[in-house]
């Protein structure tokens, strides 16, 4: 397409409430892969990508977190106001594309309305009319565009109908002539009293009996036996088209009930855990056997050199010990997907907004709690949507606690050490226990914290929890696996570089200065001869030193330096927990590298003591540890941005990682007392 035909305009920006099909409708007009979840939050910084060629137009379009007016109660709907005001790089957008669930009609209006009285100029897109159709309804876009005075259409993101019909819309409102008028200020929308709120909701109840009509096709009995069932569901509600989800009602009946809700949410996430081993197991030993070939075939071609070992050992081996837990991070995030793309984790939110509430947070702090599981960086961002600022502080200093993805890979193998290979199961619970352990820890250090708040955080509002729940759906698989892939992929490059350059750096520390050691071959095979080249090496090398410095902090818990060295190593990032013991114990003849690595952790023998150094005591001590320490440096940047200073992620390393040594000591000691050695 010749691009000099297109119409040039500088922004088009997407505003809407949460859960209204924004990001979705972002996503097919940019040809863009942004997550799209179903709960306010998902979104907290805007997003700005090109629109797609195919449609003809020159723009930018923007994506920015929710908002239900253009009054903001938090930072993140701050973001999409400022965004609409003044972007700080288009400045203010040319056209308004404002998403409205045909479902919410009397309340998504609101946000339309103020943005039409602001003088902006606004298409409206209506999303979510499969749901009202199954009610027996429709929008009548004629109708509302009339009441409006903008243009209205019916679009449905997830399909891509009326998408065509959109852009039709949007082209004649893209007049370049009209740039320069940009550059004055839009009317803010001042804070409104009560009164006027309730008239101009009462506009908006107008309008809605107006522009709701009943399906075309929809047969008068049909229309009749529907608003019977309304009458039976709820007596209170005047007409059809504003009835909830029936299959909605009936499942959260159950999921959302006192007695039972809870408990099924403790079984999905059993479930889930127990996936991530019993799934996973099959694909893992296919990316160990992957990694173990790669090793053994560079170690035979390159020889007993020093950059055959460092490429054999310590950049693929030290990476692909890292890499082969890759399966069971991926199952993680597509699990997670299907619960958000269904609705439910919404619920989620609901049934522990009460016990949240005993320890000062309330239902918001799930969505970032939970994400916290994938990463904490993001986690600290989606606490944005946390309007009272004592929570939002509270809820960035126990993220830390949620047990991230990166944690997985060090779990995973420790759990391998202590649970029998043909019983993956006992794993999985292992897993599960873990996980309820960190949540745990976490809402006993917000209670604890919740009670001298003034102390530690020095915030204090009244807040309350308020969440819109949407109608159950099926998920579109193809989206949940496209996401999931995406967010592994994420994984590897954030973590990647990381392993890769410390898997070089543990690689220098284990071979020099002593490179080539001399020893005594006599009667000495040739693997036998590399394995005490390899033992004397790493006893003489700068590795060593650094052990031997901190052996002092060590002894106590019943472990050595090279235990210490690979807890140093993965401050940096925790997943390079596992890829520093594979290249201490020097784990890479084999071609099953998860194998090698628990056989040499059941070989090692504590330097000091003559004793095994890996036992059930140090590796339950080695899970406490890790539970609760605070090991990543990109998570303590992201905490000062968020908290706007130092003292909340000084606080949170120095609380944690003391924490996590304290109790990792206990823990070792008292299962060694009891006999657990």
């Amino acid at each position: 397409m010749n691009t000099a035909s297109l119409e040039k305009l500088n922004l088009i920006t997407l505003v809407g409430p949460p859960n209204s099909g924004k990001t979705t409708l972002f996503n097919k007009l940019s040809g863009k892969n942004y997550k799209t979840v179903n709960y306010p939050g998902s979104t907290v910084e805007y997003s700005t990508c090109k629109i797609q060629s195919k449609f003809g137009i020159e723009a930018d379009v923007l994506d920015s977190p929710g908002i239900i007016s253009l009054n903001p109660n938090s930072p993140d709907e701050e973001v999409s106001v400022n965004s609409l005001y003044n972007h700080p790089e288009f400045g203010s957008p040319h056209l308004v594309i404002a998403t409205a669930d045909a479902s919410q009609i009397s309340r998504h209006l609101l946000l339309a309305k103020q943005l039409i009285e602001s003088d902006f100029n606004v298409i409206v897109a209506i999303t979510m009319n499969d749901i009202l159709a199954k009610r027996g309804y429709e929008v009548d876009e004629n109708k509302l565009a009339e009441e409006l005075g903008c243009g209205v259409i019916k679009v449905d993101g997830r399909t891509g109908t009326g998408i065509d019909k959109l852009i039709s819309c949007v082209k004649p409102k893209l007049n370049p002539d009209e740039k320069d008028e940009l550059k004055n200020p839009h009317k803010v929308f001042e804070n409104i009293d009560k009164e006027k709120l309730l008239d101009l909701y009462r506009e908006i109840e107008r309008i809605e009996k107006i522009v709701i009509v009943p399906v075309k096709n929809i047969t008068e009995p049909n229309l009749k036996k529907a608003n019977e069932k309304l009458k039976i569901l709820n007596p209170t509600l005047k007409y059809g088209s504003n009835r909830p989800d029936e299959r909605t009602l009936n499942i959260d009946k159950l999921l959302l009930s006192r007695r039972w809700g809870l408990i099924f949410f403790f079984l999905i996430m059993a479930f889930t855990f127990t996936s991530i081993f019993w799934i996973a197991d099959p694909f893992m030993k296919l990316v160990d056997e992957l990694f173990g070939y790669l090793s053994t075939n560079a170690s035979s071609i390159l020889g007993q050199t020093w950059y055959g070992d460092l490429i054999s050992d310590g950049i693929i081996s030290g990476t692909g010990a890292v890499l082969v837990f890759l399966p069971q991070i991926l199952i993680l995030f597509l699990i997670l997907g299907l619960l958000e793309d269904t609705g439910y984790l919404a619920r989620g939110a609901m049934l522990i907004d009460k016990p949240l509430s005993k320890i000062g947070l309330n239902g918001k702090s799930f969505v970032p709690m939970l994400s916290g599981f994938a990463c904490a960086i993001p986690a600290m961002l989606a606490a944005r949507t946390i309007s009272n600022r004592r929570e939002r502080l509270l809820t960035i200093f126990i993220i830390p606690l949620m047990s991230c993805s990166a944690r997985l890979p060090v779990y995973a193998l420790l759990i391998a050490f202590l649970t029998p290979a043909d019983k993956l199961w006992l794993g999985g619970i292992a897993l599960a226990l873990i996980y309820i352990s960190s949540i745990l820890g976490s809402l006993i250090v917000a209670a604890f914290i919740n009670k001298f708040n003034k102390r530690i955080i020095n915030a204090s509002d009244t807040s309350s929890f308020i969440l819109e729940l949407p109608a159950y759906r099926a998920p579109k698989i193809k989206n949940v696996i496209r996401n999931s892939f995406e967010n592994a992929k994420q994984y590897i490059y954030r973590a990647g570089p990381i392993i890769l350059v410390l898997s070089m750096v543990i690689w220098f520390l284990t071979y020099f200065p002593n490179h080539s050691p001399e020893i005594n071959t006599n009667g000495l095979s040739h693997e036998e001869i590399v394995q005490m080249v390899k033992a004397e090496r790493l006893s003489t090398s700068y590795a060593a030193d650094l052990g031997k410095f901190i052996q002092p902090v060590m002894s106590p818990l019943g472990m050595d330096w090279r235990i210490g060295v690979s807890l140093i190593a993965a401050f940096a990032a925790r997943e390079v927990f596992v890829s520093s013991l594979a290249m201490i114990f020097k784990v890479t003849d084999s071609s099953d590298l998860q194998s090698s690595i628990l056989l040499a952790m059941k070989n090692a023998v504590n330097e000091d003591t003559g004793k095994p150094l890996f036992t059930v005591s140090t590796i339950i001590g080695l899970i406490v540890f890790f539970i609760f320490a605070m090991q990543c440096l990109s998570t303590l940047a992201v905490s000062k941005k968020e908290t706007g200073g130092w003292r909340i992620p000084m606080l949170q390393l120095v609380i944690f990682t003391s924490t996590a040594y304290i109790l990792t000591l206990v823990t070792v000691n008292v299962l060694k007392f009891i006999g657990f050695s």
